[in-house]
């Protein structure tokens, strides 16, 4: 299955043809993991449950096992997710102003493992 190749934040890209690009695999999943991860609860209107909400932590006194649990939560409703071998999950604040998250995790459809990092800030 492929989804549009759009990174939450970014334009999407175009295809050699010039058409919209697409992607599969584990780069499907990635996208799919951050889209979850960084959409606000309540942002779409027919899953008000959908998203972490991430963005929300920025500048704010983290408690980095209340975020952890949050993604972990998050991570469980991810086909893309294997839920065995947990995914391992880190989360930092380096500045107050960025949220430093690192996600290992086994990509289901294909088994293979699979690094995800990204700032929010």
């Amino acid at each position: 299955m492929n989804d549009l190749n759009h990174y939450v934040g970014g334009d999407l890209s175009l295809s050699p043809t010039g058409g919209l690009s697409t992607v599969s695999g584990v780069t499907r999943g990635k996208q799919r993991i951050l889209r979850r991860l960084l959409t606000n609860p309540g942002d779409y209107i027919y899953e008000p449950t959908y998203g972490a909400g991430l963005g929300r932590y920025v500048g704010a006194l983290v408690n980095i096992p209340q975020v952890t649990a949050l993604i972990r939560g998050q991570l469980q409703m991810e086909a893309c997710v294997a839920q065995s071998p947990a995914p391992v999950i880190s989360v930092s604040q380096p500045t107050p102003g960025t949220l430093s998250v690192g996600i290992r995790y086994t990509d289901a459809p294909s088994g293979e493992p699979t690094t995800l990092y990204f700032d929010v800030s």
